[in-house]
C-alpha cells in the first residue's frame, strides 16, 4: 500500500488550489461513505504510490458540522500517513487553532504556510524555523496560487510519513496537563498511545461523539466526571472553554516568538473591504456585479456567441449539411426526421446555449477566485438573518448558480437541522446553469434579447428565498434561532488563469455531457412521440403535430397551466419534461418547433427559426415570462430531487420540499399572469379574483406577527 496524505485547513486557505496543483488531471470526485459531501482524491504528480485526499474545509475538529465530523472520523479511523495542514499566513493566529488539534491526533503533520506572498507583501515577518520548533513539526512557506513550495510540502509529508518520529504535543498549563493525564490513566484501556491524549482532551471537553466511540464503563465515567467537575470548579469554567482558552494561550506564545506583524496600517484587502462590505454600499455593489455578470454572459457577449452558434453553425452548416447529405444518400424520411428534427433540433437547441453558459461560468469563477464571493456571503448574512436564514445559507446558493446538486449538498455546513432543511428547500430557487438556457431562450424569442430578463431571473430567485424564509420561519417546523455564521475572508488576489479555466471547463463539460446523454435520449423520445399518432383510425406518422401522441398527452396537461397563461400543450409538455433535466425544457421546445417544420429555415434578420418558432407557443410576452418564472421556482430536476432526498434522509420531508416548491411556483406565476393581464387590459375574471385572494393570503403570511418568536424571547428573558 502506498503513502496516503490528507490536506486539511480552514475554508479559503487554498486547499483546493493546492490539491489541483499536486494532482493535476489524476484526480477523481466521489462522495464520502454514507454521506453526500464531495470527496476529492488524486495521485501526486510523479508519484504513483502517493494518494492525496482533500478534506472538507473546517475550522476545528469539534463536532458541530458534518464537515468537521467527516474530517475527524477520516483522520482517526482511516489514519492517513501524514497531514499537510494549510495555514493562511495572513491570518495565522486563527488558522493555528486547527493546527493544534491536528498535532494531537498523533499523525505526522507538515504545516504549509500558505499565501506567504501576501503575508510578505503586507510586511509581516514569519520565522519558519522558530515556528517549526515551537509546533514540533516541519513548516514550509507556500503559495498554492503561484505554485511556490507546493511540491516541497508534499515531499516533506512523504518524508515524515516514511520515517519514525516522536509524536508532536501541544503543551497546556500545568493544572490542565495534570487533568488530561489523570483522565488518560482511566481511559487508556483499548486506546493506543497515539490517540490517548486526543481522547483524554475530548473527554475533558465533554465531546459527545468521542464519548460515544469510547463507550466508557459506568465506573470510568464516574471517575472522569469527578475529575472534570473538580477541575471546572478550580478553574472556574467549563471543560470546553478551558481547552479553547489553553489553545489560544499556546498559540499566542508561538505567534509572539515567531511572527512580527507589520504596523503600516490597513492592507489593500482591508481598504477594498471598507467599500464592498460597507453597510450602505455593499448591496448596491453586489447588485451591480450580478447584473453585469448576467448582462455580459446572457445579453451581450454571450448572446453574440450563441447567435453565431445557432445561426451560422447549426442554421447554415450543420442542419443543411446533415439534411442534404442524408437526402443525397437516399436515407428514409423517418431517419432524416429523427436526425435533423429530433436529435439536432433537440440537442442542438441546448448546445446552442453553451457559449453563454461558458461565459457565465467563467465570470463566476473569476469572482470566486479573486475572493469577492466570500464577501458576498458575509454581506448577505446581514440580510438573511432578518428573514430567518443564516449567511451560511447563501453559500449553497452561490454554488447553485452552477448546479443545484452540489448546492443542496453544501447545506451540510449549517449546524441547525431546521435551518439546513429550509436552505435545502429554497436553494434551487436560484437559477442554475441548466435553467439559464430557458432564460436565454425566452429573452431571445419573446423579448428581443432584452437586457433585463436574465438579471431579473436571478433576483426573482433571491426574492423567492427571502419570502420563503419569512413565511417558513414563522411556522412551528422552522421556528428557532438562526445558525451562527463564522467565515474567514481571504485576502483579495489576482485570479490564476489555470484555476479559473479548469473550473470553468469542469462546469461547462458537465453541461455538455448532459446534452449528449439525457437530452439526446429525451430528444429521440420526444421526436417519436410528436411525429407519430392516430390519424384516420390508424397509428402512424402524422403531419399534424396536434394529433401526435405528445400532442394528445400535452393537451391534457395544458389545462393545468392554462391559468398561468401558457395553455398551449408544447410549453406544458416542456415543463413536465424539465423534471428529467432543466435543459430538456429547451431541448423539448427545440424538437417540437423543428417537427412543426419551422426550425430548418432561416427567417428575417438572420434569426434561426428554432428560437423564433418557440415564441409562437405563447400568446403574449407576459405568458412567456410567467412560463419562465414557473420553471425557475418549481421542483428541480430528478438529480437535484435525489440530492434533496439524501440530504433530508426522510421521505415526508422530501415530498414536503418538492410540494412546497411546486405550489409556491404555481401561486407566484398565477398572481403574476392574472394581475399582469389585468394591468395590460386583459379584463377582470375568475382568475383575477383567485389571484387577488392568493396575494392576500401571501401578504398575510409575510406580515403576520411572529408570536412564536415573541414567546421564545420572553422565555429566554425569564430564564436569564
Amino acid at each position: 500500500m502506498g503513502t496516503r496524505i490528507a490536506l486539511a485547513g480552514n475554508p479559503n486557505s487554498g486547499k483546493t488550489t493546492m490539491f489541483n496543483s499536486l494532482t493535476g488531471s489524476s484526480q477523481h470526485v466521489g462522495n464520502w461513505p454514507g454521506v453526500t459531501v464531495e470527496k476529492k482524491e488524486g495521485r501526486l504528480k510523479g508519484y504513483k504510490d502517493v494518494a492525496i485526499t482533500d478534506l472538507p474545509g473546517i475550522y476545528s475538529l469539534s463536532p458541530y458540522t458534518l464537515e468537521e465530523v467527516i474530517s475527524r472520523d477520516y483522520l482517526l479511523d482511516e489514519k492517513p500517513d501524514a497531514i499537510v495542514n494549510l495555514v493562511d499566513a495572513t491570518n495565522i493566529e486563527r488558522n493555528l487553532y486547527l493546527t493544534t488539534q491536528l498535532i494531537e491526533i498523533g499523525i505526522p503533520v507538515v504545516v504549509a504556510l500558505n499565501m506567504i506572498d501576501l503575508s510578505n507583501k503586507n510586511g509581516d515577518k514569519i520565522d519558519t524555523a522558530k515556528l517549526s520548533k515551537k509546533l514540533g513539526c516541519p513548516v514550509v512557506e507556500t503559495s498554492a496560487l503561484r505554485g511556490q513550495g507546493v511540491m516541497e510540502a508534499a515531499k516533506l509529508a512523504i518524508e515524515v510519513a516514511r520515517k519514525p518520529q516522536n509524536l508532536n504535543t501541544v503543551h497546556f498549563s500545568d493544572p490542565v496537563e495534570k487533568v488530561i493525564d489523570e483522565i488518560g490513566s482511566i481511559i487508556f484501556t483499548g486506546i493506543g498511545k497515539r490517540n490517548l491524549r486526543w481522547y483524554s482532551i475530548k473527554v475533558f471537553e465533554g465531546d459527545s461523539k468521542a464519548l460515544e466511540k469510547l463507550a466508557l464503563s459506568r465506573d470510568q465515567k464516574k471517575k472522569t466526571d469527578t475529575i472534570i467537575e473538580k477541575a471546572e470548579k478550580a478553574l472556574d469554567d467549563d471543560g470546553e472553554s478551558i481547552i479553547t482558552n489553553e489553545r489560544y494561550d499556546y498559540i499566542g506564545t508561538i505567534v509572539h516568538d515567531s511572527v512580527k506583524k507589520s504596523h503600516k496600517g490597513l492592507s489593500t484587502s482591508d481598504k477594498i473591504d471598507r467599500i464592498v462590505t460597507n453597510r450602505i454600499l455593499a448591496l448596491p455593489i453586489f447588485a451591480v456585479v450580478m447584473f453585469l455578470m448576467y448582462f455580459i454572459s446572457i445579453t451581450t457577449v454571450g448572446a453574440w456567441a450563441t447567435d453565431w452558434t445557432n445561426d451560422a453553425l447549426f442554421g447554415e452548416i450543420i442542419v443543411p449539411g446533415v439534411e442534404g447529405w442524408l437526402i443525397g444518400v437516399g436515407a428514409a424520411d423517418w431517419l432524416v426526421g429523427l436526425l435533423v428534427e429530433g436529435i439536432i433540433g433537440g440537442v442542438g437547441a441546448v448546445l446552442g446555449f453553451v457559449p453563454q453558459m461558458l461565459i457565465l461560468f467563467l465570470m463566476l469563477c473569476l469572482l470566486e477566485d479573486c475572493g469577492y464571493m466570500a464577501r458576498v456571503a458575509f454581506i448577505m448574512d446581514r440580510i438573511f438573518r432578518r428573514f430567518g436564514l443564516s449567511g451560511k445559507s447563501f453559500i449553497p446558493m452561490l454554488i447553485g448558480v452552477g448546479c443545484g446538486v452540489p448546492a443542496i449538498m453544501a447545506s451540510r455546513t449549517i449546524e441547525r437541522e431546521r435551518d439546513r432543511r429550509m436552505t435545502i428547500m429554497t436553494t434551487t430557487f436560484i437559477p442554475c446553469g441548466a435553467k439559464m438556457p430557458i432564460v436565454a431562450l425566452i429573452a431571445g424569442a419573446l423579448f428581443g434579447g432584452a437586457w433585463w430578463v436574465a438579471p431579473s431571473a436571478y433576483f426573482i430567485g433571491v426574492a423567492a428565498i427571502i419570502v420563503s424564509g419569512i413565511i417558513l420561519k414563522k411556522t412551528k417546523m422552522f421556528a428557532g434561532e438562526t445558525s451562527p455564521f463564522v467565515m474567514e475572508l481571504p485576502a483579495y488576489h489576482a485570479p490564476k488563469a489555470v484555476n479559473v479555466l479548469r473550473s470553468t471547463w469542469e462546469r461547462g463539460w458537465s453541461f455538455i455531457k448532459r446534452a449528449g446523454t439525457v437530452i439526446l435520449l429525451a430528444a429521440i423520445v420526444i421526436w417519436f412521440a410528436s411525429s407519430y399518432g392516430w390519424e384516420g383510425g390508424a397509428f402512424g406518422a402524422t403531419q399534424d403535430i396536434d394529433n401526435s401522441v405528445l400532442g394528445v398527452i400535452g393537451s391534457g396537461l395544458a389545462v393545468i397551466f392554462s391559468p398561468l397563461g401558457f395553455g398551449a400543450w408544447q410549453p406544458a409538455v416542456a415543463t413536465i419534461l424539465g423534471l428529467v433535466a432543466k435543459e430538456e425544457v429547451v431541448g423539448a421546445m427545440g424538437t417540437m418547433a423543428a417537427v412543426a417544420g419551422d426550425a430548418l429555415e432561416m427567417v428575417e434578420e438572420g434569426q434561426f427559426t428554432g428560437v423564433m418558432a418557440i415564441g409562437s407557443f405563447f400568446t403574449s410576452a407576459l405568458a412567456a415570462y410567467t412560463f419562465l418564472i414557473f420553471n425557475l421556482l418549481c421542483a428541480p430536476c430528478f438529480a437535484a430531487i435525489g440530492a434533496i432526498k439524501r440530504e433530508m434522509n426522510n421521505a415526508k420531508w422530501t415530498f414536503f420540499a418538492i410540494g412546497y416548491q411546486t405550489i409556491f411556483a404555481y401561486v407566484i406565476s398565477l398572481i403574476v399572469f392574472q394581475l399582469g393581464s389585468l394591468f395590460i387590459g386583459g379584463g377582470f375574471g375568475v382568475g383575477t379574483v383567485v389571484a387577488l385572494l392568493l396575494l392576500a393570503v401571501l401578504l398575510y403570511l409575510l406580515f403576520r406577527p411572529d408570536n412564536r418568536k415573541t414567546r421564545l424571547q420572553k422565555a429566554a428573558a425569564q430564564n436569564s
